[in-house]
């Protein structure tokens, strides 16, 4: 068994070539052979969005906070709210947070 203590591991921004916006990534764990699962608690600022993207194993996502909107490629865009699990082919899909709330 393997134990991890919270913030062990520091917070990354989301790469440019990824995301669009402010994103912060948190790794939770890592794919250790022969497993391929990886988890990270991924936080998009308001307006930020992922670059259209595959998951040629499948991606499952886990709204633990706020909003936003998860789309496949060909269909209409859904909203995703706290609680809300998306389990994902390998196909094409992308991800965004709620635009900024004006003042």
């Amino acid at each position: 068994m393997k134990i991890t203590r919270a913030g062990a591991t520091p917070s990354t921004a989301g790469p440019a070539d990824w995301f669009t916006g402010t994103v912060r990534i948190d790794p939770l764990f890592a794919a250790e052979a022969p497993g391929r699962a990886a988890g990270a608690h991924v936080t998009f600022e308001p307006g930020a969005r992922t670059a259209w993207h595959t998951h040629p194993a499948g991606q499952t996502l886990i709204v633990t906070f706020g909003r936003g909107r998860v789309q496949r490629e060909g269909a209409r865009s859904r909203r995703s709210t706290r609680a809300t699990w998306s389990g994902s082919p390998p196909e094409k899909s992308t991800g965004t947070a709620p635009p900024p709330t004006p003042r």
